[in-house]
């Protein structure tokens, strides 16, 4: 085995480009997966660049790097829009998890019940992937394929998630359900965004997670929602509008089960939401 600890982009691109890595940065996700095999292989920990770290504001939006931590998210100073990711952090693994474990472990690792996927889709995130050979963006949702797949590359990096600047006023909310309070993988979980106007609903985001392959983006419901006063949620959220989610069952619910609990998830979530931008 080799571990190389990177204190440079460019060292770290090098390695990459010259074969096969294993990229850890909290390694949270990483060494459980191991469990007891045992890993021959070539080991780039990427904690140590400090490019790679911390939450800026720029003239479109946020830049946060891969390694910022939880921990870091929950601390930075966002605006209202950005509340559902920061409730989201809080619920990643224990204080100890959030202290180490990153946003770019979270998207890379490309769990189905990965928290910070739903926030950052609704926030319209883009990931920024480089490599020796240069830079590219994309959006998240087409970032994330499958079950643990993702378009990197073996020779890249994902060194930076950019979030466009919200509509103005926007607030939000992340509602996870899950066996027990704390410490738990969620049965599914629900993320919105949502700007008022005189009472009524002038955008709005919703993302759904582990209740399908890879979160996904209720682009119809958001649409159908647009006009509406608050208090018209209730009638306006329906089953029919998740019928595009693919739920499994497993140990922690059924398929039925996650197909109905999104239906509230989604009404307490966006509730949560208006009352903030209200």
């Amino acid at each position: 085995m080799s571990y190389i600890a990177a204190t440079q982009l460019s060292q770290a691109l090098d390695v990459l480009a010259l074969g096969p890595a294993e990229v850890i940065a909290g390694g949270t996700d990483w060494f459980p997966a191991m469990g007891e095999r045992v890993f021959d292989g070539t080991l780039l920990d990427v904690t140590r660049i400090l490019d790679l770290n911390g939450v800026t504001e720029t003239s479109q939006g946020w830049r946060i790097g891969a390694t910022t931590t939880w921990s870091d998210i929950i601390r930075a100073d966002l605006p209202p829009a950005f509340d559902g990711l920061k409730q989201a952090a809080r619920e990643v693994g224990s204080v100890q998890i959030q202290n180490t474990g990153t946003i770019a472990g979270n998207l890379c690792n490309a769990s189905p019940a990965a928290d910070g996927v739903p926030p950052l889709l609704t926030l319209e995130a883009e990931v920024e992937l480089t490599s020796a050979h240069g830079q590219r963006r994309m959006a998240l949702g087409d970032f994330l394929k499958g079950v643990r797949q993702t378009e990197r590359q073996p020779n890249e990096l994902l060194t930076a998630i950019y979030v466009p600047k919200p509509p103005s006023g926007a607030r939000s909310a992340f509602f996870k359900l899950g066996s027990r309070r704390y410490l738990v993988i969620s049965i599914t979980m629900v993320s919105v965004v949502v700007a008022l106007e005189e009472g009524r609903i002038v955008a709005a985001k919703i993302a759904i997670g582990a209740a399908s392959a890879v979160a996904q983006r209720m682009i119809a419901l958001e649409g159908k929602l647009v006009g509406l006063t608050p208090d018209e949620l209730a009638g306006a959220i329906t089953a029919e509008d998740f019928d595009a989610l693919s739920p499994i069952t497993d140990i922690r619910g059924s398929d039925q089960y996650r197909q109905e609990a999104v239906v509230t998830a989604t009404h307490r979530a966006m509730i949560q939401a208006v009352k903030g931008a209200a």
